[in-house]
């Protein structure tokens, strides 16, 4: 009965959903039945658009996947836009300052340093809650303004192109930058980093003692400490895994996309995550479905745009709606149950 109940509340909001995106339409003085026949085939029209929505699922899922994991542990990081931009000038700066060391070593070493300084970013606000008790969600936002800031120095400064004159790096070779997937389309091999991300995350999650302590912790504190569970640590674990994924979003962004590092690099997926984490409840696959999800209907409503002008905003805010519909759906159990 309660499986029938969740069934019905899916298809109910979906069914919302449409009715909000059909009435943003025509308050955009476009057909919906032109627009949704322009949405799919912006979706499944060709190969290139339909692989598209796997490279912008990509950083969704790494950055989705770091939310989940704070969130599940009781460590709310709003900081995964700060975090993806530390990944991602570090993974430009080993790539372009490593010369010497051969492509795929120089791959790797990006990779680690990206998830490093993603994670010890992320370091920072868990201190300052453990030690201090200042909430995450105030020192993680503000983060992420000095790591846009910091991004926005390193690209006029030390990792300007000597050749430019435009804020931004010097192309990175393709001896050190992910090979392409399925050319002449975009995918690349970071998307396979993401689904191994996936698999990682929730063995991690799910089949481990740490995975376990991480869930008591976020559950019940009190708890958890009662129990012989280690707070502090599981938070700085927590904070510090969620870092690294973001930053492995931005170091994927910069090898596998851009093939270099410049402004608006993240296009404010790290805000988005908390989104994607929100609607999978966590969970890492989830994540993942979450993740695709959204890039399909920003590939479906850039195709709308395009065509008949209608504006792409409209999927921010039918996800925006989702999410609130998801989570009032969630209120109203809890308040049931009591």
């Amino acid at each position: 009965m309660s499986q029938k109940k969740s069934y019905l509340s899916i298809v109910w909001i979906a069914l919302i959903t449409i009715a909000a995106g059909t009435l943003l339409i025509i308050l955009s003085n476009a057909s919906p039945l032109e627009a949704y026949q322009m949405f799919f085939k912006g979706i499944f029209g060709n190969m290139s658009n339909f692989c598209e929505i796997f490279v912008k699922a990509t950083p969704l899922i790494l950055t989705g996947l770091g939310c989940a994991v704070a969130f599940k542990t009781g460590f709310f990081n709003i900081g995964a836009e700060g975090q993806f931009y530390m990944g991602a000038v570090a993974a430009a700066s080993v790539a372009l300052g490593l010369t010497s060391v051969p492509g795929p070593a120089r791959i790797i070493l990006s990779m680690l340093a990206g998830f490093l300084c993603g994670g010890l970013w992320a370091l920072i606000a868990a201190v300052f809650k453990a030690k201090f008790g200042i909430s995450e969600i105030i020192v993680t936002i503000m983060l992420n303004y000095i790591s846009i800031n910091f991004m926005g120095i390193a690209v006029r400064t030390f990792l300007m192109d000597p050749a430019g004159s435009v804020p931004q790096s010097a192309r990175i070779e393709a001896s050190a930058a992910f090979k392409l997937l399925m050319p002449p389309t975009r995918l690349n091999m970071g998307f396979l980093i993401a689904i191994a991300a996936v698999v990682i995350v929730w063995i991690l999650m799910e089949k481990t003692t740490v995975g376990y302590e991480l869930k008591v912790v976020g559950s019940n504190r009190r708890a958890a400490k009662c129990s012989g569970i280690s707070v502090m640590k599981n938070t700085i674990i927590s904070a510090f895994l969620s870092g690294g994924l973001a930053g492995l979003a931005g170091v994927v962004e910069v090898l596998g996309i851009q093939k270099k590092l410049l402004e608006g690099i993240s296009s404010d997926c790290g805000y988005t995550a908390v989104l994607v984490a929100l609607l999978a409840s966590n969970h890492p696959v989830g994540v993942f479905f979450s993740a695709v999800g959204f890039a399909a209907m920003q590939v479906g409503a850039n195709s709308m745009q395009r065509q008949m002008g209608v504006p792409s905003a409209i999927v921010n805010i039918l996800v925006g709606l989702v999410v609130l519909l998801v989570l009032g759906k969630k209120m109203f159990q809890l308040k049931k149950k009591k």
